[in-house]
């Protein structure tokens, strides 16, 4: 075997470390289903544990050998028990019904430019259900960029102010909750729902106005960042939090939100990153889900295209045609934290060589990275969004919500360097308005296989949720989500795209034990 090292650490003097582990191994009673297990030859754990650290055969130690199959059973069983005793507990703590009136939800649809799609209809029903069934609604609602998931939770925040409660959407930026306040604000002025919001921004008199009036209960729906949930925030009735695009916010965090009430509110938890259902199982066990998986109509799909450095003139004048046409363009580098000084160059490069073949004050670019103070990033993209602008240069730090239905090209710089999810969800940043939208992905000559697998997909497929599937079997789970920080690194054995089938049946064992010895006595 081979063992993860760190400094000052060797090979064998782990391996040493592993045989005399092996050697106090106690032999432990059998907790899986020995039919179940003779069926599939798996061995003990003991067994199991000695073949993966002594093996005779680089086969005993393989994707598919049997000694890894019962331990990556194990690990998920324990992963997704672990999951499902949070959730009953979560469940098993006081409820309360918020069935609403539907009268302001009504008005809202009425409101809408559009119908509703048949899967936000549905999610709304999922939604509904919840909140009226007495139990706390644990629920992600998942959805492609640009699907509707916005509208959805404005109904359920809707059904909370109906039913007498207070409504909270918690976003990860300021200006993503500036745009989600402007854009709600318009649409709950026609149900006569007042909306407030409250970021950092907001200081001295003018907060002190917001708190006392969410307090008072003055205020039935508040809008704002992580800032929501500070300790002198008081709510007078908290029925209903949204949280969204926080794939970063887990478990424990959501814990946290229930101390902001008396009896503890209903969260749903959206997201536009596609997670494969393997992945949202092991990541979100203690939620239940709902998936928006159609577009509005009347949306276009963008177009998708592969280009070479050599080719560069080209897209340039592509990008001039479509600024005369009074569209917007986003241009993103990566940033990838270990060669950051190189990443910066790549980023000042590309804005010199912008700069000249677009110059001022005919054009106008700004740009947005990592190290710009917040209040200056968030200056840059207001012009952007108000038009002012013509190109957005920038990092990875625009993939999260923006919207700006006139900027009509993604130009991703360096794509092999991207995970396929994350090229997704930049390519989701245009496309929002009536104009046909376009993504070109610029590479160099020298591509890798893995890349050329991922440039190829993004340029075929525009389902995000085949994408995350392929994403998840050429990169592995760890990097697909930054689990690095988020949790799933407990899962050592597991190799989630080859493992998906054991989950589902480990699902039905779960439930099965709960069901049957809920304390696992």
């Amino acid at each position: 075997p081979v063992y993860r090292l760190s400094e000052g650490l060797t090979q064998p003097r782990i391996a040493a470390l592993a045989h005399q582990a092996l050697a106090r191994l106690p032999e432990l009673p059998e907790w899986q289903d020995l039919p179940y297990l003779q069926r599939h030859d798996w061995p003990s754990f003991s067994a199991a544990l000695r073949t993966m650290h002594q093996p005779e055969a680089p086969s005993s130690v393989g994707l598919d050998s049997h000694a890894r199959r019962r331990l990556a059973y194990d690990e998920l069983l324990a992963n997704q028990l672990a999951l499902s005793l949070v959730r009953a507990n979560m469940k098993r703590a006081q409820g309360r019904k918020l069935p609403g009136t539907g009268e302001l939800r009504t008005r809202l649809i009425k409101a809408l430019p559009y119908h509703l799609t048949n899967a936000q209809t549905e999610a709304v029903a999922d939604i509904l259900r919840d909140m009226a069934s007495g139990d706390r609604m644990l629920r992600l609602l998942q959805g492609d960029v640009g699907s509707g998931k916005t509208v959805v939770a404005l109904l359920a925040l809707a059904t909370a102010i109906e039913s007498g409660a207070q409504g909270a959407l918690m976003v990860p930026t300021e200006i993503l909750a500036r745009q989600h306040h402007a854009t709600l604000s318009k649409l709950c002025a026609a149900a006569g729902i007042t909306v407030t919001l409250l970021t950092g921004r907001e200081k001295g008199k003018t907060r002190d106005d917001i708190l006392a009036r969410i307090a008072a209960g003055e205020t039935s729906l508040v809008v704002g960042t992580h800032a929501l949930f500070q300790e002198h925030v008081v709510f007078h009735d908290l029925g209903l939090v949204v949280i969204d695009e926080q794939h970063r916010f887990g478990v424990a965090q959501r814990a946290k939100l229930w101390e902001k009430a008396k009896i503890p509110p209903h969260i749903l938890v959206m997201t536009a990153t596609p997670i494969p259902r393997t992945l949202a199982m092991t990541l979100y066990g203690d939620l239940d889900i709902s998936v928006i998986d159609e577009l509005p109509p009347g949306r276009k799909p963008i177009q998708t295209v592969w280009r070479s450095d050599a080719r560069r003139l080209e897209v340039f004048q592509f990008m001039e045609n479509e600024i005369k046409k009074g569209r917007q363009i986003y241009v993103v580098f990566p940033l990838i934290e270990e060669s950051e000084a190189l990443d910066y160059k790549d980023l000042q490069d590309g804005y010199d060589s912008l700069s000249r073949r677009f110059p001022r004050p005919q054009y106008q670019i700004s740009i947005v990275h990592g190290r710009v103070k917040n209040e200056d990033r968030d200056f840059e993209m207001d012009l952007f969004v108000k038009g002012h602008t013509h190109i957005m240069v920038a990092t990875t730090v625009i993939e999260v919500g923006v919207n700006v239905p006139n900027a009509s090209i993604m130009v991703i710089e360096n794509a092999e360097r991207f995970g396929l999810t994350q090229m997704h969800q930049l390519r989701g940043r245009v496309g929002r308005g009536e104009y046909q939208s376009y993504c070109i992905l610029m590479s160099g000559f020298k591509l890798s296989r893995e890349g050329k697998m991922r440039i190829e997909t993004m340029c075929r497929s525009s389902n995000g949720f085949e994408i995350a599937e392929t994403d998840l079997r050429l990169r592995g789970p760890g990097d697909l989500t930054g689990t690095r920080q988020s949790g799933l690194t407990g899962l050592n054995l597991t190799n989630l795209a080859e493992d998906g089938p054991l989950l589902e049946r480990i699902r039905n064992w779960v439930k099965y034990f709960l069901e049957t010895d809920p304390e696992l006595e």
